[in-house]
């Protein structure tokens, strides 16, 4: 066993979160640098955005990587949004301490000083809280919405879906036990009713716009925290302070939404409710037009589901994803059912199905003869010589696979969808035998698919029984939006639905494969960005506002020669410390954010050096101090555009002034885990390896380094 003493003033794990984190900086602010990521086996390329890929994509064989890695997929578990900050910030803030070690702060004056000064931050930074019912008055434009004759066609040169007045129309109703985006009473397309005859594009007509009234019992009017006590619509709410492993549970959360009120549409309603919801989806997107398109679309198919008895709401388990290689991106589209991709010879056999009723099986789990569930014990004292004995003439395998055939064909069975794995050879003779197999299916699917026909899910085929097996199930070629079915050679899309299935597939159609996963994370990042953001019940204003209240108030904690709001616990350090140490702690603090605005600053082409953009952070820090309240000037310079403005437009051919939105909770618990993460590594003191390892560090050049226990 070897054992490293660490050297504070040049803290290993901080320099690894560093370089690490570095490799993230492009990713920040709405026009983000993407990366090719190559794959060394088989020298493929892969197009990314997204901090959860690259951190995947990375070799992370050290201890520090892998609690990087850990905590951005914590973050991308929880909110699916918030991971490109969190790694900017990681490696920012180590740098900043590395500072502080260099300058012999003590490592308790810097966890405690820079604790205290988050945990102040997240608390001031709420009076930017802007509440959904009032999104419309900072988002919307002097011309708040759509005429009534225009509700759904727009105005001249708008459609129903690209007319960002338009977009969407939501209600605010979330159950605690639910994970769903409420969405309002829109008025009836038609008088069919039929949900699963239409394939929806993304141009499609969204209908009239639906009124929205205020709740009853809104917290809109919560009194301010802090020095400013003019900034409106500001929300008092404390965030618990989260651990850099854990997520948050729905504990939190559940117990924040029942103090929201729900949107009622009702004759006497603001239409402008439903527009600043549009514009806040538009914003949410930070400049993704084609998800917006897509979530348009999802709308409209389960509002025409709602107007039939079902529920009005947007259910994130009914959405399922599918790429389509080979075709341009204007085919990106919504479709009913569930839309997958299978070869040819699987093809063949939905083309003899037509327009055949499937009887259909779901398998909780894999379909091969080796499989055990979880939690599979063998009998206790009893040794197996043989498990699976050959018959004579026949191979390894062939019985198990002649047994599992027979008992499908003896139910009658033409579809299997399983949710694990499948064996090759099984699957050519369900082929061979006009039986349709698809495995990978996610969980949700097989769900919406037992409600729908009936079936119920079985872990082997030997528990199948006439019960289990279900009825109506339909499966067709997939068509593109001209209605000519796509057959792209190696693999087929194809489309599987049921009488009253509530599923939806985005379609997501791209030329380029390096690009398909790219289009997939941008759109479960918009839908959870909207998703969260109805949740909250409130949006922080973006491109750079909370981060420069956050250095405007570090600056006022500096200044101050006693205990400010969170800084009481500052105070309880011996005064010694205090007074050496705080201002520069907290400086390291600030520098985080600060070299966050100015990476911002220089991704959208609004500064053309870090230098430059710093230089312009503090000319709104000065102004800030100037105007006497910091969150009512930041409040008033965007709703004039931006805080930031000049240079290129992160929306171009859009509405000038259109603006960003952040989600509140992702947001400052992707801060909270960025310094959490920080402050575990400074206080890891020595690194202890076992294993292989430790011959080859006594045999290298740095074993001088390593003490040997």
């Amino acid at each position: 066993m070897a054992f490293k003493d660490v050297n504070a003033r040049r803290h290993t794990g901080l320099q690894q979160l560093s370089a690490l984190a570095s490799t993230g900086r492009t990713f920040l602010g709405p026009m983000k640098s993407h990366k090719f990521i190559v794959d060394e086996i088989t020298n493929q390329s892969t197009l990314i955005c997204s901090a959860v890929r690259l951190i995947e994509s990375l070799d992370l064989t050290s201890a520090v990587g892998q609690l990087l890695n850990e905590t951005i997929q914590a973050q991308n578990k929880e909110f699916k949004t918030g991971m490109s900050t969190l790694l900017f910030l990681v490696g920012s803030w180590s740098n900043a301490v590395v500072e502080c070690l260099q300058q012999n702060v003590p490592v308790p004056a810097i966890v405690c000083v820079m604790s205290e000064g988050l945990n102040s931050c997240c608390e001031r930074v709420q009076c930017l809280q802007m509440p959904i019912h009032d999104v419309k008055k900072d988002l919307c434009p002097s011309r708040v919405g759509p005429k009534a004759s225009e509700s759904k066609t727009g105005p001249v040169g708008y459609s129903g879906l690209t007319n960002p007045w338009n977009l969407l129309c939501f209600q605010r109703n979330i159950s605690a036990a639910e994970e769903v985006i409420p969405v309002n009473s829109c008025s009836r397309p038609g008088d069919d009713c039929s949900f699963n005859k239409f394939l929806v594009s993304p141009l499609a007509g969204f209908g009239s716009v639906a009124s929205v009234v205020k709740a009853v019992g809104d917290r809109s009017s919560s009194a301010l925290s802090g020095s400013d006590g003019t900034a409106p619509s500001c929300i008092t709410r404390k965030l618990t302070h989260s651990r850099h492993f854990s997520t948050l549970g729905k504990s939190h959360f559940s117990s924040q939404q029942g103090n929201f009120q729900g949107y009622l549409s009702g004759p006497s309603a603001d239409l402008c409710g439903c527009c600043g919801l549009g514009h806040l989806a538009m914003a949410l997107s930070h400049g993704n037009q084609t998800s917006v398109k897509l979530l348009q679309s999802i709308a409209a198919l389960q509002q025409e589901r709602a107007e039939c008895g079902g529920s009005s709401q947007i259910n994130i388990a009914e959405i399922v994803t599918c790429c389509v290689l080979g075709l341009p991106e204007g085919y990106s589209c919504v479709s009913p059912g569930f839309v997958t991709l299978v070869s040819p010879e699987q093809a063949t056999v939905i083309k003899h199905f037509a327009d055949k009723a499937l009887r259909v099986v779901l398998m909780d789990g894999d379909l091969t003869e080796r499989y055990r569930h979880l939690g599979f014990n063998r009998p206790c004292n009893v040794r197996t010589v043989l498990e699976h004995p050959n018959p004579q003439g026949s191979s390894t395998g062939d019985v198990w696979l002649s047994r599992m055939l027979d008992i499908l064909m003896s139910f009658g069975v033409n579809l299997v969808l399983v949710k694990g794995n499948v064996c090759k050879d099984f699957m050519e003779r369900c082929v061979a035998s006009r039986i349709l197999v698809i495995g990978c299916v996610a969980r949700d699917v097989l769900c919406a698919f037992g409600a729908a026909t009936g079936a119920r899910a079985v872990t082997y085929l030997s528990q199948l029984n006439a019960s289990c097996v279900g009825n109506g199930a339909r499966a067709e070629l997939w068509e593109a939006g001209d209605g000519r079915a796509v057959d792209l050679g190696e693999l087929v899309p194809a489309r599987i639905s049921a009488g009253r299935l509530a599923l939806l597939t985005a379609v997501l159609t791209t030329a380029l494969p390096c690009k398909a996963q790219l289009l997939e994370d941008q759109f479960w990042t918009l839908l959870y960005r909207l998703h969260h953001a109805l949740k909250d019940g409130k949006v922080f204003p973006g491109g750079g506002a909370v981060e420069l209240l956050c250095l405007s108030h570090i600056q006022a904690l500096v200044e101050q020669p006693g205990r400010s709001g969170r800084d009481e616990a500052v105070t309880e350090l011996p005064s010694p410390w205090l007074a050496e140490y705080k201002s520069i702690v907290l400086q390291a603090l600030a520098s985080g954010w600060k070299q966050y605005l100015s990476v911002v600053l220089c991704n959208t082409a609004k500064a053309s050096s870090e230098l430059e953009a710093g230089a312009s952070v503090d000319h709104h820090l000065q102004k800030a101090a100037a105007c006497g309240s910091p969150s009512v000037y930041i409040l008033e310079e965007f709703r004039r555009g931006g805080v930031f403005r000049g240079g290129s437009d992160p929306f171009p051919n859009q509405v000038t002034d259109l603006k960003v939105c952040d989600n509140v909770a992702a947001k400052t618990e992707a801060w909270r885990r960025a310094l959490d993460l920080v402050l575990l590594v400074l206080q890891t003191d020595a690194e202890i390896i076992t294993g292989p390892r430790r011959n080859q560090i006594l045999n290298s050049p740095v074993s001088s380094e390593f003490m040997f226990l």
